[in-house]
């Protein structure tokens, strides 16, 4: 059961990796539930307190993941019009994954700030601000992931 274990988590601690950067793919929860598949085995123990604080990494990374495009939208100058935007545009974009998770948000912003009456260079700024919080979350995402990945594999290192 154990080697059944150890290769169930060394597959999701892969796709939850690949997830980081493929929008469809919840990334930090796979990795964080290979974890959890590699502490229930008999040779490894991951240390509770670990488990806790990778946690609520990963439940903090996976709610900004949909929050910072449109904080990004706001901090570029975006108006309420572009925030609603980016939010509409992230909704219709889960829809048309993974490059609508992507394309979604920068739309929904531009559209938003073009029907507020802006200047096209003023919506592009606010749709960029759209796509550089996608960028920081996929970074964030990558970040815990990683952080996972290298708990795994120095359990696995430790026990053999």
């Amino acid at each position: 059961m154990d080697i059944f274990l150890l290769i169930l988590a060394s597959f999701f601690i892969l796709i939850g990796f690949i997830g980081c950067v493929v929008p469809v793919l919840p990334g930090p929860p796979l990795s964080y539930l290979g974890l959890l598949f590699i502490h229930f085995t008999s040779w490894v123990e991951v240390a509770t307190s670990t488990l806790w604080w990778l946690a609520f990494f990963v439940l903090v990374v996976t709610v900004l993941d949909y929050i910072v495009p449109i904080i990004g939208t706001k901090k570029l100058g975006g108006s309420k019009y572009g925030q609603w935007g980016a939010t509409i545009g992230l909704l219709v974009g889960l829809f048309f994954s993974p490059f609508g998770i992507i394309i979604g948000p920068f739309a929904g912003a531009m559209i938003g700030e073009l029907s507020y009456g802006r200047a096209t260079n003023e919506a592009l700024k606010s749709a960029f601000g759209s796509f550089v919080g996608f960028l920081i979350g996929t970074f964030a995402k990558l970040v815990v992931s990683g952080a996972i990945t290298y708990v795994f594999v120095s359990e696995i290192w430790r026990a053999f």
